[in-house]
């Protein structure tokens, strides 16, 4: 192939033509590389933000088996363990629930997954392409 610092008005139409196809798939695989690189960091991020959402979750599903248990004990026993049944169930219904808003809010923050960044940049790119070929 031609020299790459060789002057473009030096070479055939056969070597621009090389040229311009090493420099398109120099830039396709760029472009797929960092449009990887974006989808699995946005992946990993809805991953957390699920994962925390089902920690959430899962606190409330023991608040409520805590709040069932303490109907039953209130129906059956004395106040005091009610009471106590209760306040240990709404503690973990409101730390369950704060940590599946936490998750939730993650998770939102983490899509679309689509490669927003690359998708631009590629815009980008074929706007400089055409705009060089007016």
């Amino acid at each position: 192939m031609a020299d790459q610092n060789q002057r473009t008005d030096e070479l055939s139409t056969v070597q621009l033509v090389e040229r311009l196809q090493q420099q398109t798939t120099t830039l396709v695989k760029t472009e797929i590389r960092d449009a990887l690189d974006e989808v699995k960091g946005k992946g990993t991020r809805l991953g957390v933000g699920v994962g925390i959402s089902g920690a959430g979750t899962l606190l409330v599903l023991f608040g409520l088996g805590t709040l069932v248990a303490a109907a039953v004990l209130g129906l059956a026993t004395a106040v005091a363990a009610w009471l106590a049944a209760v306040i240990v169930g709404v503690v973990l219904l409101v730390v369950g629930g704060v940590v599946a808003a936490i998750g939730a809010q993650r998770a939102k923050a983490a899509v679309p997954p689509a490669p927003e960044h690359t998708a631009a940049s590629v815009q980008q790119d074929i706007d400089t392409v055409k705009e060089h070929l007016r």
